[in-house]
């Protein structure tokens, strides 16, 4: 019975939809698509994308796991209200999220004011995207690498330090070797989920075109002009890529975890 569940949840939520896509852009011609995918503005809201998701990968890899390493490492008041914290953005709408963070980094806005004192720009430029796929994408590391960090034994770490190893060396050879899969796994979601990100990156954006503009506004912007098939091409290139990534990411988990 949990096997059928499972197989018509799938069927109904995700390979219906999947299937009316490709059969959406299989009416298309070569020529059309190709179009479709490859116009200038598209191109630069891919290369916008992959820029944002790419930096926000990296600046949320370094903070989600100083984050996991605080919460797991140390107990401290407020340590359970930081943690549940975590959870937030899967739980806040991201077009409030959005909206929220527009505010606080506007030049006026109580961030802002800080960052405009040096010229830097936030809201309605480039950082801001990045700083909307940061807050989206940060569980997804954070509870990556927390479970790993809390079913670690302690006995290596003592076995380490009694064998005259200092902590940096622990550091380096005991629990990060320990901690890559996870950290690679928390980063690929992160990337994954700042590609397909919407509502908070609109929000913050200013959605200039060759400048702001990510593809899942591009897919917005066609659904707008009524161009249905153009859209569904741009969603299909999206649909793709995250395909490749997830199983791409299931290859190496499955190579890790052998060696481990």
């Amino acid at each position: 019975m949990s096997f059928g569940f499972s197989t018509l949840y799938i069927s109904l939520v995700i390979l219906l939809p999947i299937s009316a896509l490709l059969l959406y852009v299989s009416g298309m011609s070569w020529d059309q698509y190709w179009f479709a995918i490859t116009d200038a503005r598209v191109l630069q809201s891919y290369k916008i994308t992959i820029q944002g998701a790419f930096y926000s990968t990296i600046i949320v890899t370094f903070i989600g796991f100083l984050l996991a390493w605080i919460v797991t490492r140390y107990n401290f008041p407020g340590r359970r209200l930081i943690d549940s914290l975590v959870d937030l953005p899967f739980a806040l709408p991201t077009s409030v999220a959005g909206i929220t963070l527009s505010a606080l980094f506007i030049p006026s806005g109580w961030l802002g004011q800080w960052f405009e004192l040096f010229g830097i720009k936030i809201s309605y430029a480039f950082p801001g995207i990045v700083v909307a796929m940061i807050f989206t994408s940060l569980p997804f590391i954070v509870r990556s690498v927390q479970p790993v960090l809390e079913d670690m034994e302690k006995e290596l770490e003592e076995a380490a330090l009694m064998l005259g190893a200092n902590k940096w060396q622990i550091f380096w050879r005991v629990i990060l070797p320990t901690l890559i899969p996870a950290l690679i796994t928390g980063s690929s979601q992160a990337f994954i989920r700042s590609l397909g990100e919407f509502g908070a990156v609109i929000m913050i954006a200013g959605n200039i075109p060759f400048e702001t503009e990510v593809t899942s506004l591009m897919l917005f912007v066609r659904l707008q002009e009524y161009n249905y098939p153009a859209a569904a091409a741009i969603a299909s290139v999206v649909l793709l890529a995250s395909l490749i990534l997830l199983f791409l990411l299931q290859i190496v988990q499955g190579r890790f975890f052998k060696k481990a």
